[in-house]
């Protein structure tokens, strides 16, 4: 019968001589950190918006400004991932709350962030000198390095979901961060400007591409929720995801952001998917429509304005009980360009 590492005298006299040497036996370790499958600490976990998050979400409002905070955010963490300040390995969520009248000051950083928008319109982002104007359910990105400021000029509280790749960037010990010397920057082009530029399936006949991301960074839910309502007049739905469309760089076809992938999912009323699982744990948010999603063992039931975590590798499914819409976002374009992205369609 062999001794097993942990009984064997020799052996822990040998660890504990090595170790003010900083050094450590790869075979104590090894099948932890080379899984035969994925494993997170990550767990599945829900929040209900109306019931639940939102009160907490006004009471902020009233506890500290916009400008003090410097961004007013509720943190989505995942409960297997406490202290991390994540919603999974790689991604941040959060739910941030304009006031009206309020501005969250102007400042860029390393780390790339969306926006979706989940309750209010009339808030605007301000992205390197373009204004969007927001409305429920718009895709928004603020690539790495850009300058952007948030603002209400409305009177009515606006929220949006925040996802970020910060915990991606600090894997690699790469964050900066600069503050604006004002509050908000300068407004340089008019609205619209960049989605009439290169939302068309044309480009400015000498224009060349200054970073990796989208240089379209305000996508109207207008145009998404036609463009799935179109998708499902002309085909089947697919069995795993039904009618899912991704957001993407116009000029290049690759993700809106190289470190986030977003998508949309129209769900008929009925449908069940088949089940699904892939390396990426995704955040999700319900825009439209009531159903559920079965995680292993874990049934969340949801309605618009809930937003839940499928970790990595989880085996799930969803049920739409009237026709349904989920946003969702997680690190497949990352996974994908390092050649570590996988899925199973295990019923598809």
């Amino acid at each position: 019968m062999t001794d097993t590492p942990a009984l064997n005298p020799d052996r822990t006299a040998f660890y504990d001589a090595i170790a003010p040497h900083n050094l450590a036996p790869l075979w104590e370790r090894l099948h932890a950190m080379v899984t035969r499958t994925p494993t997170t600490p990550a767990l599945p976990v829900q929040w209900d918006y109306d019931n639940v998050v939102r009160s907490f979400l006004m009471r902020s409002g009233g506890l500290i400004t916009a400008k003090e905070a410097e961004r007013r955010v509720l943190i989505l963490e995942n409960p297997g991932l406490k202290g991390h300040t994540s919603a999974t390995h790689s991604l941040f969520a959060g739910l941030q709350l304009i006031m009206p009248g309020e501005v969250a000051p102007a400042h860029r950083h390393a780390a790339s962030a969306l926006r979706f928008v989940i309750e209010g319109r009339g808030a605007y982002t301000a992205v390197e000198g373009e204004r969007a104007v927001m409305e429920p359910g718009d895709f928004i990105i603020t690539p790495s390095w850009t300058w952007h400021d948030h603002g209400n000029e409305t009177d009515s509280p606006v929220v949006w979901l925040d996802g970020l790749d910060i915990p991606i960037v600090r894997l690699f010990d790469a964050s900066f961060a600069e503050p604006n010397n004002a509050e908000s920057q300068s407004i340089s082009r008019p609205i619209g400007d960049s989605l009439a530029r290169f939302g068309a399936n044309m480009v400015p006949v000498d224009w060349k591409p200054a970073r990796a991301s989208s240089p379209v960074f305000s996508y109207p839910y207008a145009r998404s929720r036609e463009a799935l309502r179109t998708l499902s007049r002309n085909g089947d739905p697919d069995a795993c995801h039904a009618y899912k469309l991704r957001y993407i760089n116009p000029t290049s076809g690759a993700s809106a952001m190289p470190t986030i992938g977003a998508c949309m999912a129209l769900l008929p009323a009925g449908f069940t998917s088949a089940p699904y699982r892939s390396t990426d744990g995704t955040f999700y948010t319900v825009v439209e429509g009531e159903g559920e999603t079965v995680i292993g063992d874990t049934v969340f039931r949801w309605k618009p304005r809930d937003l839940f975590v499928v970790p990595s590798w989880a085996t799930h499914h969803h049920k739409a009980s009237s026709e349904a819409v989920l946003f969702s976002f997680s690190d497949r374009p990352v996974q994908e360009v390092l050649s570590l992205w996988r899925e199973d369609r295990l019923g598809g």
